[in-house]
């Protein structure tokens, strides 16, 4: 059990430098190619920060642990709505834009509602055992991110301006170092994310918990720590835009991306994640949007509240193992 235990510790640590190796040399080819500073940040950064759910949740998948996978993305966007949105505003009440209110969390909700859609949509009852995303449903989930990802390039190009594009041109890294560091970054997430997967299914075997729980906790609270120090740092530094889009672009990146690209290479059979879990989710970003929407600030107190929902629904999860 030890030895495991420290194969998981080994795992993050893999997954996570390696997501910062991919991030960081991504982001010097896109500067390179004079591509606007935040558009780098909206889909780059929010990619690099998501390619630990990435890399796990495929991994799961393709060695048989779907609920592992899921478990994955159900847990870190929760993790993200409430831990890393209530954490970074307790930091710093965060000022949202109207924009932001009317536009970005909209669609992190309607993700969320088509997720939950696709898998309720197969199964005769409120139980979700037995439920199973499909190839088809993999591919409408890519078509959602794809339309996600149109939206953002017309947005931010419209904000492009020839100061992002002078600061951008300024921060050039030699293409040799940045390729290097992508295919470094791409071997760290591969090898972290077997070592990861391995370790926790034995963990799981071994306490006879189902994946399903591992994946909502450890894996997700270990795949979502880039999300939260990005949101962290964010918000100490008054610098509430970066934080909140970190979030919605990583939650939307979690259900789109990660489970139509997992779904659609491998169909996935879900038993493990229950309905509770699924509401848990739609719930916290329903949270941060109505907190958003008043006054468009998430304050220190809400910030509060949304972290102690977070503590009441794990200490359900423990409860229930």
């Amino acid at each position: 059990m030890i030895l495991q235990l420290l194969v998981i510790v080994v795992g993050v640590a893999l997954v996570l430098w390696g997501a910062d190796r991919l991030t960081e040399g991504a982001a010097a080819l896109a500067r390179r190619m004079n591509v606007p500073e935040i558009v780098i940040g909206l889909t780059i950064v929010a990619a690099g920060t998501s390619a630990p759910e990435l890399f796990v949740s495929l991994v799961s998948a393709l060695k048989g642990t779907p609920d592992l996978a899921v478990g994955n993305v159900v847990g870190s966007n929760i993790f993200n709505s409430l831990v890393i949105v209530g954490c970074a505003a307790m930091v710093s009440p965060m000022t949202i834009s109207r924009s932001t209110v009317s536009k970005d969390l909209p669609f992190t909700v309607g993700a969320s509602v088509l997720l939950a859609v696709l898998v309720l949509d197969n199964v005769p009852s409120l139980s979700l055992r037995g439920s199973v995303l499909n190839r088809f449903d993999g591919l409408l989930l890519l078509a959602g991110f794809a339309a996600f990802m149109v939206y953002t390039f017309r947005v931010t190009m419209k904000n492009r301006t020839g100061q992002e594009q002078t600061e951008a041109a300024s921060a050039v890294v030699s293409p040799w170092k940045s390729a290097f560091y992508v295919v470094l970054g791409l071997g760290c997430l591969v090898l972290g994310s077997n070592l990861f997967v391995d370790a926790a299914s034995s963990v799981a075997r071994t306490l006879q918990v189902s994946e399903g729980v591992i994946g909502l906790t450890i894996v997700a609270g270990g795949t979502s720590l880039p999300e939260l120090a990005t949101s962290v740092v964010a918000a100490r530094k008054g610098q509430s835009a970066i934080a909140i889009g970190n979030v919605i672009g990583s939650n939307v990146f979690n259900i789109l991306l990660i489970l139509g690209t997992t779904a659609a290479i491998c169909p996935m059979q879900i038993n493990g994640i229950t309905l509770v879990d699924l509401s848990t989710m739609l719930m916290s970003v329903l949270l941060v949007w109505g907190f958003s929407y008043t006054k468009l600030t998430v304050a220190r107190w809400e910030g509060a509240v949304l972290t102690a929902l977070f503590l009441l629904y794990m200490g359900w999860l423990l409860y229930n193992v």
